[in-house]
C-alpha cells in the first residue's frame, strides 16, 4: 500500500494535538479530585497525616512532611491525567483505523506527564513566569474566594487566576512538542506498528 507520508504525518499530528490539548481541561477539572488539586502545591517541613490533617507529637498514624503530601497529590493527578490521555489517544486513533507505535505513544505521554508534574507543583511555573516577566500578571489577576464564614480572601493559583491561565498555556504548548515527537516516532522510516 502506498503511503503519502506528509499527509499521514499531518493528520496524525493534528489528531494527537487535538486529543492532548482538549483532554487537558477535562483531566484538570473533572478527573482530578478536589483534595488533590488543593494539595499538589503544598511545600513545607510540617508533619501531616495522609488526609492532610496536622500531626501532633502523640500521633499514632503515619506522618509525612507537607512537601511529601504535595508530591503525592501531584503524582496522583499526573497518573490519572496520563491514563486518560493514553486511553483516549489509543481510542481515537484506532477508531480511525490507525495504530500509533507503542514506544511513540509512551514517549508522548512521558513528555506530557513529566512536564505536567513539574508545572503543577508550582516552582517551575513561577520560575518561568519570573523569567518571562509575568509575575505582575500573576499578582494582578487573582481570584476572590468567599469562605463559608463570609470572609473574603484572594487566591493566586485557582480558577479565574492568571496562574491558571499560564499553567494551561504551558501544558498546551508542551502538547505540541509531545504530539510532534509521537508523530515522528510513529512515522519515521523503519517504525513498526
Amino acid at each position: 500500500m502506498h503511503r503519502h507520508l506528509p499527509t499521514e504525518r499531518l493528520a496524525l499530528f493534528g489528531t494527537l494535538l487535538a486529543t492532548f490539548g482538549e483532554l487537558h481541561p477535562l483531566c484538570d477539572h473533572w478527573v482530578q479530585g478536589s483534595k488533590t488539586a488543593m494539595r499538589k502545591r503544598l511545600y513545607g517541613t510540617d508533619l501531616v497525616h495522609a488526609d492532610g490533617s496536622p500531626a501532633t507529637p502523640d500521633s499514632t498514624r503515619p506522618t509525612m512532611t507537607t512537601t511529601t503530601l504535595g508530591r503525592r497529590a501531584a503524582a496522583s493527578h499526573v497518573a490519572s491525567y496520563t491514563a486518560v490521555q493514553l486511553a483516549a489517544t489509543i481510542g481515537v486513533t484506532r477508531a480511525f483505523g490507525y495504530r500509533v507505535y507503542p514506544t511513540a505513544l509512551l514517549a508522548g505521554a512521558a513528555i506530557n506527564a513529566s512536564t505536567h508534574a513539574a508545572i503543577d507543583r508550582g516552582a517551575v511555573l513561577l520560575w518561568l513566569a519570573k523569567k518571562a516577566k509575568k509575575t505582575g500578571y500573576i499578582e494582578h489577576c487573582q481570584a476572590v474566594r468567599l469562605h463559608d464564614d463570609g470572609t473574603v480572601a484572594k487566591e493566586i493559583t485557582g480558577p479565574g487566576s492568571a496562574w491558571m491561565e499560564l499553567d494551561a498555556a504551558l501544558h498546551r504548548a508542551i502538547g505540541i512538542g509531545a504530539a510532534a515527537v509521537t508523530t515522528w516516532l510513529t512515522t519515521r522510516p523503519g517504525a513498526r506498528r
